[in-house]
């Protein structure tokens, strides 16, 4: 796994780099794993654009992931490994012992032929589940579920990892990718090591045309909006009309928080920004 930077023969070349998958073995995705993915557009069920800038990109189909690892107990190998167009870490495909077929997140140093396991049975190495009240502290995981039995939602992009930091009464100390400490019931499942493809972050788009590809539209600065279209703009020349930065509607843009109170606030124990 590595970058690839290219010669500059034209100016959308010149600055674009992209990742060589050399990990990926296979490129036809399982049939029987795959599902179809509408487009949006970034409207929701009336019709409404909730999401600006959404549309268009390449076609794509759905691989379904198996968040929740409930194979317990049951051996698997890992035959393929694959790039996932919906996601930006890369998939496993594991044939278990019983002959069922499913796709994991692929952890650093999965590697086509290795077996994995889920359950209380499995050893501490990349790619097995356990429940948080198996897995050693000081532990590196991901995949974590917040609620048992839900599948993992927490820490699942590609180069990321979380880190087991303690466990006390019904509880584990969990530090997040982002510096937040929270906590998490033991009986929730996580995935050993750290998500692979962890040169991601350092490939570089290059042209604006390769973001369209992924289905991103252009944006608007405000400041040469019409005030008709934003707070901030009309004026002659550049002007903010001496007026903080704020969305088309009204919304403070910077420094202003917008998360609502979510029920799981109250496991965080440290934010990643201090209040």
């Amino acid at each position: 796994m590595g970058i690839k930077k290219y010669n500059p023969t034209t100016p959308g070349r010149r600055f674009m780099s992209i990742q060589t998958y050399e990990e990926v073995t296979k490129s036809e995705p399982e049939r029987s794993l795959l599902a179809p993915i509408a487009k949006k557009g970034g409207r929701n069920n009336n019709g409404r654009i909730t999401m600006r800038h959404r549309g268009g990109g390449n076609a794509k189909r759905y691989r379904i992931i198996d968040f929740k690892r409930n194979k317990i107990g049951v051996p698997g190998k890992v035959a393929t490994v694959e790039y996932d167009p919906n996601r930006s870490a890369r998939i496993a495909l594991i044939h278990y012992a019983d002959g069922e077929k499913r796709y994991i997140l692929c952890p650093v140093g999965l590697q086509v032929g290795m077996t994995i396991m889920a359950g209380p049975e499995a050893d501490i190495t990349p790619g097995n589940a356990l429940k948080l009240s198996d897995i050693p502290v000081g532990t590196m995981i991901h995949n974590i579920e917040l609620e048992p039995g839900r599948g993992g939602v927490m820490v699942r992009s590609a180069g990321t990892t979380a880190q087991l930091m303690a466990k006390e009464g019904k509880y584990a100390f969990v530090r997040m990718p982002s510096g937040e400490l929270r906590l998490v019931l033991l009986e929730c499942m996580a995935t050993v090591g750290q998500v692979g493809n962890t040169e991601h972050e350092n490939a570089s788009i290059g042209k604006a045309g390769k973001t369209r590809w992924l289905g991103r539209k252009p944006h608007v600065r405000a400041m040469v909006m019409n005030p008709v279209d934003h707070p901030m703009g009309g004026g002659e020349g550049r002007s903010k009309s001496h007026k903080h930065p704020v969305s088309p509607w009204g919304t403070p843009a910077k420094g202003y928080r917008t998360r609502r109170k979510k029920p799981s606030d109250k496991f965080i124990v440290r934010r990643r920004f201090a209040k």
